[in-house]
């Protein structure tokens, strides 16, 4: 019997499917860091932090990229499904508004603001530099 290399995933932005189909392999951002996920995985329910997921479709050697925000991702009996508000492949982001964000966020991180607004700057800059980094347009001003 030949050994299962690849699992069901269905990935879905808050307004739309962003991947559904066979993957090999998918590495998920969490609070703990990268964690992957293979053909016959155990069941799980793991939170995703912004940030990078990456993962191959059978018969392609290439690793995909792709930048996330906050969401989840369920593992059933074989069957992944992983739910973001907001995924981005890197041809889909635009660098240059990216780059204004973190530099906004980074303005309003030196103002001395509340700590509400200071966490809020934060978690944009990082959303803007994941973007950056996916996008492989890491230049910043």
């Amino acid at each position: 019997m030949a050994e299962t290399t690849s699992f069901k995933a269905r990935i879905y932005e808050a307004d739309s499917p962003f991947y559904e189909g066979e993957l090999t392999s998918l590495i998920v951002p969490t609070i703990d860091g990268q964690y992957g996920i293979k053909a016959r995985h155990r069941n799980l329910v793991v939170a995703i932090v912004p940030g990078v997921i990456k993962y191959r479709i059978p018969f392609d050697d290439r690793l995909y990229e792709a930048s996330v925000s906050e969401g989840m991702v369920r593992i059933e009996d074989g069957d992944v499904l992983m739910l973001v508000n907001t995924a981005e492949r890197p041809e889909e982001i635009d660098a240059e508004r990216s780059r204004m964000r973190a530099e906004e966020a980074r303005e309003i991180m030196l103002q001395k603001r509340s700590m509400q607004e200071y966490y809020s700057a934060e978690a944009t800059l990082r959303r803007a530099m994941v973007r950056l980094r996916v996008s492989k347009d890491q230049s910043i001003n």
